[in-house]
């Protein structure tokens, strides 16, 4: 296991907050255990060259693998089933009645591995049945590591990450990919999503702005200032009456946001 010095660790820490959003103050012990052997297989012998190299060159290769390391990525279908529930109880009975041009904007910021933006359009297609033609329901998913990005694209998952998902979906919208309990899937789900690459420090500058944002589970990285400050540009990209839905894990200062609290990990922009 290398050494990490306090100034070496703080210079990490530094760029990975200034850049990323991500608050490691708190996780030396995690930087040691998860980077050490990857620097060594790099070919560097300490943290300091291994530090020097990620803030001087910023190799978006090598920021890949910090990334991946020192974040997780677990997810699976129907992961806090009671998001899913209020979308399609709640949220898309009242976008039906508003959306006069049938476009609807939604958003899943931080969307992994693509669990979550694929039950987002079983449910959009489950809803709007034989009417789903005529509707605009392609959601954009973005995430900031693209290795993270080419497994959503690849949209190949195994029997555990859909036992949450009825069987009818599972026959409905996923076809076997010729592995043992592994499927892929369908076409037209895959048609129903936009992939993307995103930082969630950069302005928010999409074409439209959003009837709902899904943003769960990334939020735990940040610490309070980032996280106020990206609460403030969600804000100003979402429509007046739109929806932020955060990880139930997670937690905002309601008397700093402008959000409506609605219920526990759920919040509304007001109408007015």
């Amino acid at each position: 296991m290398m050494t990490l010095t306090d100034e070496d660790f703080w210079r990490l820490v530094r760029f990975v907050k200034n850049d990323y959003g991500i608050d490691l103050s708190k996780k030396k012990q995690l930087i040691i255990g998860r980077l050490s052997n990857t620097i060594s297989a790099m070919g560097m012998k300490s943290f300091k060259e291994y530090t020097d190299r990620i803030i001087s060159q910023k190799n978006p290769a090598d920021i890949e693998i910090l990334l991946n390391q020192l974040t997780t990525n677990y997810t699976f279908f129907m992961r806090e089933e009671a998001h899913f529930n209020f979308f399609r109880n709640t949220i898309l009975p009242y976008l039906e009645q508003v959306k006069k041009d049938h476009v609807l904007s939604i958003w899943s910021a931080g969307c992994s591995t693509g669990e979550e933006p694929y039950t987002l359009s079983i449910i959009l297609k489950e809803y709007f049945g034989s009417k789903a033609g005529s509707w605009d329901t392609r959601i954009l998913a973005t995430d900031i590591s693209q290795n993270v990005l080419k497994t959503a694209q690849n949209a190949v998952y195994d029997k555990e990450s859909l036992s949450q998902l009825p069987p009818e979906w599972i026959r409905k919208y996923f076809r076997p990919s010729g592995e043992k309990d592994v499927y892929t899937v369908s076409q037209a789900l895959k048609d129903n999503v936009i992939f993307r690459t995103f930082n969630l420090m950069d302005p928010i500058r999409f074409r439209l702005k959003f009837d709902v944002i899904f943003c769960r589970n990334v939020m735990i990285y940040f610490d309070q200032e980032t996280k106020n400050s990206l609460i403030d540009r969600f804000y100003d990209a979402t429509v007046p009456g739109g929806y932020l839905m955060i990880g139930h894990s997670e937690s905002l200062d309601r008397s700093n946001i402008n959000y409506k609290y609605i219920q526990p990990s759920i919040y509304r922009k007001p109408l007015k």
